[in-house]
């Protein structure tokens, strides 16, 4: 009998634990039932915001509760449709369409005001705020007029997330902001007529720019234009006076605070000295666009000088040698001077008088001795004969054939052949010899229209011709022609090189 209670005390224990775990499970699937009878119970509603659509299910009575739940508050320009106090209705269709968001900057406020506003004056009108004509308007940081249309709504959408809530939830409409810079009046007194500007420039000078005021140089502005702008500030303009000023061949036209050309001049730092010429005269009393005429006037005495060079004369000396020369006298240039006194208006000469004409240095000639003594002189030649000649010239060398010369024949009829030269008489006598580095001892017995004081042309007959061109020292070999066949100062034709 005990072994059977034992078996019966285990049984029922069991089963006291199987009751245990279902208990849960029962719980649970009654929440599910009754959620599911509350599911069927609820009202579906048709939400759109902004275009963004979704279906709700709810149990709340009305529109406003509704909204509660959908985590939507209303601002008092929103278009609800139906109104927040009408009934929920299954399949109801819920349209909402939010205002734009837009914050005013304005009189020392900082508010955010919801619109249907098309253009910044509407937008103020929903904030019981007025824009006046002159008042600045700033959309954004930039300049707005008041009745231009507003840019259109910028709408920034949230990249979608896995519990993303409702659609319209995304979507965040960007607020605008306008700021009005309000207008305040200064009095501008100019010539005895005041006006009043309204303005929302910080300085005087912008005020006056931003009313169209032109300022001209000269013009005097108090208080100055740097000046801060305060309410009904009088501002003081002395307008210049519009000058022409013709001076030093320049036209300027300027302006002036001056009363009379005197103080005009001074004013533009034109200094009038000497026998300077001003129209009008200096005590005229200036008017608008006058124009004053500075005439320089300045006279200068000039002295000029009229050279007579003087002439230089060879004189023979017989103790000098042949080819050397001396400076006796070096001379001296005639120099007559004239004085003239010239008048200048505005740097251009007007007249030029002769006042005075004298002689400062009589003309001297120049004396210079040349050599007359000839003497012979040797020199060895390369292949070892001596030569002995009384004159050695630097020449240019070039050279001929009887093809090139255009006749086989020479100045003094002999046939062209190698070992004659054709020279200038004046310098080599015909019918000498001389000899020629390189090309040898040659008989002078031609000519040439080219050949001409220091030139000498080697002949070559046509089967042999060399090319030539080169200066070399030319030896007159002994004996000397007679005196009046020499010339004794030679030309510098061609030019000897240095």
């Amino acid at each position: 009998m005990a072994t059977v209670t034992a078996d019966r005390t285990a049984g029922h224990g069991r089963a006291w634990v199987s009751l245990a775990w279902l208990l849960p499970a029962i719980v649970v699937a009654a929440a599910v039932v009754l959620g599911g009878v509350a599911w069927l119970t609820a009202r579906p509603v048709y939400v759109q915001v902004d275009g963004m659509e979704e279906t709700v299910y709810t149990h709340r009575a009305t529109v406003r509760a509704l909204l509660l739940d959908l985590g939507l508050e209303p601002h008092a320009r929103d278009r609800i449709s139906p109104g927040l106090d009408s009934a929920i209705v299954r399949d109801m269709e819920l349209i909402i369409e939010r205002a734009r968001p837009v914050r005013i900057l304005a009189d020392g406020r900082n508010m955010v005001v919801n619109s249907w506003g098309r253009t910044p004056r509407q937008v103020l009108a929903d904030a019981d705020m007025a824009v006046e004509t002159y008042d600045e308007l700033l959309l954004d940081g930039k300049p707005w007029m008041a009745d231009q249309p507003l840019p259109p709504v910028t709408v920034a959408q949230e990249a979608p997330t896995f519990d993303r809530g409702f659609a319209w939830n995304s979507v965040q409409t960007k607020p605008i902001q306008l700021r009005i810079y309000r207008a305040i009046p200064i009095v501008v007194q100019e010539g005895g007529l005041p006006y009043t500007i309204d303005t929302t420039a910080q300085t005087v000078g912008e005020a006056l720019r931003n009313a169209g005021v032109i300022l001209y140089l000269g013009d005097r502005v108090q208080p100055s234009l740097g000046s801060a702008v305060t309410a009904n500030m009088h501002v003081y303009i002395q307008r210049s006076v519009p000058v022409t000023l013709q001076l030093d061949g320049h036209l300027l036209k300027t302006r002036t605070q001056a009363k009379t050309v005197a103080d005009a001049l001074i004013d533009l730092g034109v200094v009038i000295a000497g026998n300077d010429r001003v129209e009008p005269a200096l005590e005229s009393e200036l008017y608008d666009n006058i124009q004053i005429v500075v005439t320089r006037v300045a006279e200068d005495v000039e002295v000029e000088e009229e050279i007579a060079p003087f002439e230089t004369v060879y004189v023979p000396d017989p103790n000098l040698p042949i080819d050397t020369q001396q400076v006796l006298d070096p001379g001296a240039n005639g120099i007559t001077r004239h004085r003239y006194r010239v008048r200048y208006e505005n740097s251009q000469q007007q007249s030029r008088v002769l006042e005075d004409t004298w002689i400062a240095q009589e003309p001297e000639e120049r004396r210079i001795a040349y050599g007359q003594r000839i003497e012979p002189r040797t020199e060895t030649l390369p292949d070892g004969t001596a030569i002995t000649y009384w004159r050695k010239i630097t020449m240019l060398a070039t050279s001929y054939s009887p093809a090139s010369a255009g006749g086989n024949r020479t100045r003094t009829g002999d046939l062209v052949r190698e070992g004659i030269v054709a020279v200038d008489p004046r310098i080599i006598p015909l019918r000498s010899q001389v000899y020629v580095p390189g090309y040898g001892i040659s008989d002078a017995l031609d000519t040439g229209g080219g050949i001409i004081a220091r030139r000498i042309d080697l002949a070559y007959p046509d089967a042999t011709y060399v090319p030539v061109r080169r200066w070399v020292d030319v030896y007159l070999l002994w004996p000397p022609p007679s005196a009046d066949n020499i010339t004794w100062v030679l030309p510098n034709y061609p030019p000897v090189p240095q």
